[in-house]
């Protein structure tokens, strides 16, 4: 896969910014060159921060200087964001809630601008919050599923609408494609969430719930279509937790699922 260089997906990123919310970045610390930040006009709240770092400050190797998006992040997501290429933890912000994402191209302009999404919503003021999501539009899921802790093979096979864990973030409408762990290790539904934020308390060892959502089985893929060994080839090395799906492999799953007009 060619990379964006740095310059232009920083501009890909000023152009979405532009694109979805009508904000255009400002330049705040005027002796920091090529820094800027993207915030809310209500709160003056920032939602994106764009540096240029020495690499041994974010503990990388080589000499010179790396350009970062700092972004805030849901902190259920935090861990298994960390494990993503290209994201590292909070430059010079609070580590537990922000995270520092490269503009080099190692991570894909998809999920930054997922991310950013998330940065939006996490800093909007209260008020606004219920009003701005839906502007963002449906999403696209690649959620984990545990067999060791839940047959998800066996509930779709008595209906083809079932309760999971609420996952952050996921709104009535998003496609959610479930990776099936090991043994399966592969991408093997595609559900649509149809109602979410369904109190829900239940705890044992490995699973604790307080909120549940309903969602309804749209396509089985068969087996071998798109295993961990594939998704790696689209740039996903970890399905830990929920993320937004690269591009080219979301057009993939469609094209498999027979989804039209791609």
């Amino acid at each position: 896969m060619n990379h964006p260089q740095t310059g232009s997906l920083r501009e890909a990123v000023f152009a979405y910014a532009y694109e979805q919310y009508g904000h255009r970045p400002d330049t705040p610390f005027s002796g920091m060159p090529g820094s800027a930040v993207l915030r809310h006009p209500e709160n003056k709240k920032w939602y994106a921060v764009f540096l240029t770092v020495p690499r041994e400050k974010l503990g990388l190797p080589g000499d010179g200087k790396a350009e970062i998006l700092n972004l805030k992040a849901d902190p259920v997501m935090m861990g298994s964001l960390l494990l993503e290429p290209g994201i590292l933890p909070a430059y010079h912000m609070q580590k537990a809630s922000w995270v520092s994402v490269l503009l080099d191209g190692t991570a894909d302009l998809q999920q930054i601008c997922f991310l950013l999404d998330v940065s939006f919503s996490l800093t909007a003021a209260r008020a606004r919050k219920s009003r701005e999501k839906p502007s963002i539009g449906p999403r696209d899921w690649l959620v984990p599923a545990n067999p060791r802790y839940y047959d998800v093979e066996a509930a779709f096979r008595e209906s083809d609408t079932i309760l999971w864990k609420q996952s952050s973030h996921i709104r009535p409408g998003d496609t959610v494609y479930l990776y099936v762990a090991a043994p399966i290790s592969a991408v093997r539904y595609k559900c649509r969430a149809v109602e979410v934020d369904i109190p829900y308390r239940y705890s044992d060892d490995n699973v604790r719930m307080q909120k549940a959502m309903k969602i309804q089985l749209l396509h089985t893929f068969r087996e071998g279509e798109l295993t961990f060994e594939t998704l790696k080839t689209y740039g996903v090395n970890t399905v830990r937790g929920p993320r937004g799906i690269p591009n080219s492999l979301l057009q993939e799953m469609k094209r498999l699922s027979g989804e039209e007009n791609l």
